[in-house]
């Protein structure tokens, strides 16, 4: 049990796991592909639902999908679609599923024409993550012109369940924008000046 006085976003105050990725992952920037695609593909499946609900099931996730191997992803077959469906350790929507697949397909072929997903993603903030600074939870949006554009540019190359609220989840997680509030402990600060 996380007992400590640190002063964090509200939406995780309701448990130690939404904590702990409150502290070692959201917000952070990750440049990594594997990972961006993990939170990619969970934020797809999160759709409706609550975030904690995806973060109690993301370990079976990460077991069903192959620990999200796009290039594996991209290949499966209505046998391993079926497969899915049948597990009760993961969110059983079959559009969603479907989605995984054709996502992980779009996903490689960003990779071929941009080198990485990381330098398509990271190019439309011109590779320095968005610092907000938001005093509520009341302040933060569930959209923005940005993920706007992301969500149409992503549905234009062919992924799915990537409507503006997803893509700003997603961004928000991946650390391209950081919304931390700002009298959270993790929310940027302006270094300090020597005397």
């Amino acid at each position: 049990m996380i007992t400590d006085d640190k002063r964090r976003c509200g939406w995780c105050a309701s448990s130690d796991l939404y904590k702990k990725y409150h502290d070692e992952e959201w917000g952070v920037p990750v440049y990594d592909d594997s990972t961006l695609f993990e939170f990619l593909i969970l934020e797809t499946f999160q759709a409706g639902l609550s975030w904690i609900t995806i973060l109690n099931k993301r370990e079976n996730f990460r077991k069903a999908f192959d620990q999200f191997d796009y290039k594996k992803i991209a290949q499966y077959n209505d046998d391993k679609i079926l497969e899915l469906l049948q597990n009760a350790g993961i969110i059983r929507n079959k559009l969603k599923v479907y989605s995984a697949v054709t996502n992980a397909q779009a996903f490689l072929r960003i990779k071929e024409e941009f080198g990485s997903f990381s330098k398509y993603i990271w190019n439309f903030v011109d590779n320095k993550p968005i610092i907000n600074k938001r005093n509520s939870l009341k302040e933060v949006p569930t959209t923005t012109s940005l993920s706007d554009t992301v969500s149409k540019d992503l549905r234009k190359r062919g992924f799915k369940f990537v409507g503006s609220t997803v893509v700003y989840a997603f961004l928000q997680a991946v650390g391209v924008v950081d919304d931390h509030v700002t009298d959270c402990w993790k929310a940027p600060r302006p270094p300090k000046r020597a005397l």
